[in-house]
């Protein structure tokens, strides 16, 4: 019996390691927080979030995007009216959360004054990496 307690107690860490970066309805907050960084450019925050490996994969692989290439695009003047998420669901394995949903952005035309809606399926992959909760990949697609 104490032999397989001390078995049970030797495996404590494993399992701990593979528990999610965040509860699910955390997670889903975070992903909110990634929308609204998008939105704005607020390229601070996604140098926390985003993963060293990242990528973005846009609709039907017209564009694929690196971490690098992400944040100096963000760089720039943001042209996002709004950006919201919609029947939002979080599937865990292990340390590894996929957070899938639909996006729905609104953006300036060049006149200012009027805007442009889009909508997107979303995955977006969130792994555990040194403890943190970090967005390792994403593809979307357009609804039309």
């Amino acid at each position: 019996m104490k032999k397989l307690l001390l078995s049970l107690f030797g495996l404590l860490p494993v399992i701990a390691s593979a528990a999610p970066c965040l509860p699910s309805e955390a997670l889903i907050k975070l992903d909110s927080q990634y929308e609204e960084a998008l939105r704005t450019g607020d390229v601070p925050f996604l140098q926390s979030l985003l993963a060293d490996d990242y990528v973005w994969v846009h609709t039907l692989g017209t564009q694929i995007e690196t971490r690098d290439i992400l944040l100096a695009r963000l760089a720039k003047p943001v042209v996002y009216k709004a950006r919201s998420t919609s029947d939002v669901h979080v599937h865990v394995q292990g340390d590894t959360s996929v957070v899938r949903g639909v996006s729905t952005t609104e953006q300036w035309n060049q006149d200012g004054a009027t805007f442009r809606s889009n909508r997107y399926q979303f995955m977006r992959t969130y792994v555990k990496v040194a403890g943190k909760c970090k967005l390792l990949s994403v593809q979307t697609m357009n609804l039309k």
